[in-house]
């Protein structure tokens, strides 16, 4: 019989770009997150645009990850979603010649990278959002976005409480 892994040294990343709206998601998550009580062993970060910092961090050692980010789907903007990438799935490929602009890192590259270091956390869950707009550059979310960052700030803490739990 199995047993249950708890995950108890939890890092929750944002990611994104402030400069480009909805791309903001994480960061707003972040933030309402760390405004809150969190469990001992789970750090909020926001890790913005680049992605080498967060690679580095999650090389410490956690348990799990939890990204937070925009991505798209094909969903109404402000839809969530909460993935888990297999980590056979992420291909490798730095040591083979490959270039990593450290300044754009998406978390694909981050996971990437991080796995070909032997770096991969226990467990990764995302949780995106559906944007409606990343591609011009401006400040704030749109309303749809913004509708979805409580709801995020919710399966986030859910998350934490299922990856704690075993």
């Amino acid at each position: 019989m199995a047993t249950a892994v708890a995950y108890r040294n939890i890092l929750v990343a944002a990611v994104g770009n402030l400069w480009l709206h909805d791309d903001g998601f994480g960061t707003a998550v972040a933030r309402r997150l760390r405004e809150g009580e969190l469990p001992a062993g789970v750090l909020v970060a926001d890790f913005g645009p680049g992605g080498l910092d967060l690679a580095y961090e999650v090389m410490r050692g956690y348990d799990a990850l939890i990204l937070v980010d925009v991505s798209r789907q094909g969903g109404e903007p402000g839809t969530l979603y909460v993935m888990e990438p297999d980590p056979e799935s992420v291909e490798t490929g730095i040591d083979s010649g490959d270039l990593i602009d450290p300044h754009a890192m998406d978390p694909q590259t981050v996971l990437r990278f991080v796995k070909s270091v032997n770096g991969w956390p226990g467990k990764v869950i995302v949780v995106a959002c559906e944007p409606a707009e990343v591609d011009e550059p401006g400040i704030g979310l749109s309303p749809a976005v913004e509708a979805a960052v409580e709801r995020a700030v919710e399966l986030v803490g859910e998350t934490v409480e299922e990856l704690r739990a075993g």
